[in-house]
This record gives structure tokens, C-alpha cells and sequence, in this order.
């Protein structure tokens, strides 16, 4: 179980105060697929940060399995990341010139894991369907097949928890909908997926949405709740 409470995050810009999180308490399940939407600037990347073990609150307490992370050291945060979370990004953030299995690997070689890493890297490639372009250059493939390389890459190390960071943003809308029908099916299996967004299509693809405005958890324009969750516009 995910559980933050009164979250308060703030940066210096511009020699003034952002308050990016203005006291934010949330309940994630173990399993859930949940979107944390908002518009631009409503602290949704801030709050990704804090529950992916890269950033810490200034204030209030982020409880993730039971164990209190809110104050932990740089480097038992680093092993957290590695064992418990896998990361997707709108951009996919792939090294060009590695292949896309060599990608996948990363986070096992980084986490020390050499042994069996290529086997396990090649298992995860042919659960999201690209055991046929292990071999490939990023630039050899299409932005889904780079984002489905990317989701790989997030499950090598058999993470409890996915958190993807708008997914489908540089995707087209048909390619979109396959790349939220695969973190379904990894749903399935029981893992926890997140999904960060600011379009109410892809957060309707999940189980609830918890809505972000002002760096606070709010309830989203009553138009927009005028089409129940799950049901793609």
C-alpha cells in the first residue's frame, strides 16, 4: 500500500516560493491502476517524484509497503527504486546506441545483477510482444515499439510498482490505446500501476483518478465527471 500524508513540497524560483504540494494525502492499494491527473502546474510531476523515491517532501509523511520513506537516506532510496518501482517516461528515454535488449537490461546491471541478465531482459521484451526487435537501435523502431522497449525496461527487475509519466504523450491515438491495453494487462497480474496525466481519456483507462489542482488533491470540473471512469471519450 502507497499512503501519503499532508505531502508539502517547495521549491525556490525566481527568488520566490512555489508551494508544488500543498499538503496532499492519498491511499494507493497494492494492485490498484489509479491516474493522478491535473492541468499543467498542479504539482502532478512533483508528486511522482516523491512517490518514486526521487525526491523527498519538506514536510508529511510518504509510507510505501509499511516502511516510512519520507526521511530515508539517498542511498537506501536508490535500492527502494531498483527492488520496488519501475519507471516509464513519455519520452522513453532510451540510449540510441544500445539495443533495445540492452536497454532492458540496464536496471539489472545496475542493481548488480549481471548474472542471468540478458535472460531476464529477453523475458521481459516478450511479454510486451517485441521478442522480434531485441536486436534493434531505438532509431530502427517506432515511438510505441521504443515506449513498449521503455514498459520492458520499467519490469525487468519485477517491480511491485510502475509509475508511468504521461505514456501516451508522444504517441499517436491508436498506438496510445495499445500502450494502455499493456499496463492492463501487467495490471492483471497484481502489479501497481500509476499513471500520471493531464488527458482524462487515458485516465479514464483506470480504475479511479486521484485529481490534482493547485499542488492540492481536488475534485476535477463537474463536466468532467459527467462520463464514468473507465469509459474512453
Amino acid at each position: 500500500m502507497i499512503e501519503a500524508d499532508s505531502l508539502i513540497r517547495t521549491y525556490l524560483l525566481g527568488g520566490q516560493t512555489v508551494r508544488a504540494l500543498d499538503g496532499v494525502s492519498l491511499r494507493i492499494q497494492s494492485g490498484e491502476m489509479v491516474a493522478i491527473r491535473g492541468p499543467s502546474g498542479s504539482g502532478k510531476t512533483s508528486l511522482m517524484n516523491i512517490l518514486g523515491c526521487l525526491d523527498r517532501p519538506d514536510s508529511g509523511r510518504y509510507i510505501l509497503g509499511g516502511e516510512d520513506v519520507s526521511r530515508l537516506t539517498g542511498d537506501r532510496l536508490a535500492e527502494i527504486r531498483c527492488s520496488r518501482i519501475g519507471f516509464v517516461f513519455q519520452n522513453f528515454n532510451l540510449l540510441p546506441r544500445m539495443s533495445a535488449l540492452e536497454n532492458v537490461e540496464l536496471p539489472l546491471l545496475y542493481a548488480g545483477r549481471h548474472e542471468g541478465a540478458q535472460i531476464a531482459a529477453a523475458k521481459a521484451m516478450q511479454i510486451v510482444g517485441l521478442e522480434d526487435r531485441m536486436h534493434h537501435l531505438p532509431s530502427q523502431l517506432s515511438g510505441g515499439q521504443c515506449q513498449r522497449v521503455a514498459i520492458a525496461r520499467a519490469i525487468v527487475n519485477d517491480p511491485a510498482i510502475v509509475l508511468a509519466d504521461e505514456p501516451t504523450g508522444a504517441l499517436d491515438s491508436r498506438t496510445g490505446q495499445e500502450i494502455l491495453q499493456l499496463f492492463k494487462a501487467l495490471n492483471a497480474e497484481g502489479r501497481t500501476i500509476i499513471v500520471v496525466t493531464h488527458d482524462l481519456g487515458v485516465a479514464r483507462h483506470c480504475q479511479r483518478e486521484i485529481f490534482l489542482r493547485d499542488g492540492k488533491v481536488t475534485v476535477p470540473d463537474i463536466l468532467e465527471q459527467a462520463v464514468p471512469a473507465g469509459v474512453a471519450p
